[in-house]
């Protein structure tokens, strides 16, 4: 179990960068640019790009699908993003824009046989997901597969990512933390700095009385620091994480699973040696 568990892990750190390049690629937000978007700072863009699978949905489907974001800080960007662009525009713009970011960041790997590969591994662990009441990870998986090995593997690192992040939200909810907690209790075992979660725009006072909540469960002591209950709680979450997404990994099988990971590590260094990614960020990798 616990080497599954740390196989799965693996290959959310090798995938996530590859996904994440959406949210910070120039190429793409010249492209969100083009649509009509603000991209002075980078949220009226993110929300487009990532709800845009949903269809023209409306604040309370995303916020519950992002859950981590203060509902009010949702209702800034959604609905009014379906009035710049239509989703499927948006849908049709995020692509331009990944084919433009991969080709700068990866040049001539693009054409060659190890991406072909890792294009088809990913796809086949990407279609093997378990999408029941997981709503990002089935709209993703929904879409048509694009042509082009390098948008393929991307394509199939955005369901995979979905995937895992779906079902970290029933690992939260399972374990009775709401959106706001979920970020307290996560910022109280130091997987990122306090301040690095005020872009999921919960307000001081909400901060403070979410921490108190936790603290009445015995979850952080009075300066904000978890617990060893508290601890426990968070290990929990992140090991249900896990097995809830292992599935597209067992279907893969252990031997392709190491191939794809083989296979992804340059690309994985040329992303993250680009420095297009920020350093730190709210997910906590490398910290739990």
């Amino acid at each position: 179990m616990a080497q599954e568990s740390a196989r799965t892990r693996q290959m959310w750190h090798l995938l996530e960068p590859l996904h994440a390049v959406l949210y910070y690629a120039p190429e793409v937000f010249e492209e969100s640019a083009a649509l009509g978007y603000d991209v002075a700072e980078r949220w009226p863009s993110y929300f487009a790009l990532r709800a845009a699978p949903l269809g023209a949905a409306g604040t309370e489907r995303v916020a519950s699908a992002f859950y981590s974001f203060n509902p009010h800080t949702v209702a800034a960007h959604v609905p009014a993003a379906w009035k710049v662009a239509s989703p499927e525009d948006v849908l049709a713009a995020r692509l331009r824009g990944i084919d433009r970011a991969y080709r700068t960041l990866l040049g001539d790997v693009l054409d060659g046989p190890e991406l072909s590969r890792a294009a088809d591994l990913a796809r086949r662990a990407a279609e093997a997901v378990h999408t029941e009441g997981r709503p990002l990870a089935a709209a993703n998986a929904e879409l048509p597969w694009p042509d082009a090995p390098h948008l393929v593997l991307w394509q199939a690192a955005t369901v995979l990512r979905e995937h895992r992040g779906d079902g970290h939200l029933v690992a939260l909810l399972a374990a009775e933390l709401d959106p706001a907690e979920s970020l307290v209790s996560f910022a109280a075992i130091g997987a990122a700095p306090e301040q690095q979660f005020a872009s999921r725009g919960w307000p001081e006072q909400e901060w403070r009385a979410a921490r108190q909540r936790l603290a009445a469960r015995g979850l952080v002591d009075a300066d904000g620091v978890a617990t060893d209950a508290g601890r426990a709680l968070r290990a929990g979450v992140e090991s249900r994480t896990d097995r809830l997404a292992a599935a597209p990994w067992q279907a893969l099988g252990p031997d392709r699973t190491a191939e794809l990971a083989d296979l992804l590590g340059p690309l994985w260094v040329a992303v993250l040696g680009s420095g297009l990614l920020p350093s730190v960020t709210t997910l906590g990798i490398g910290k739990v």
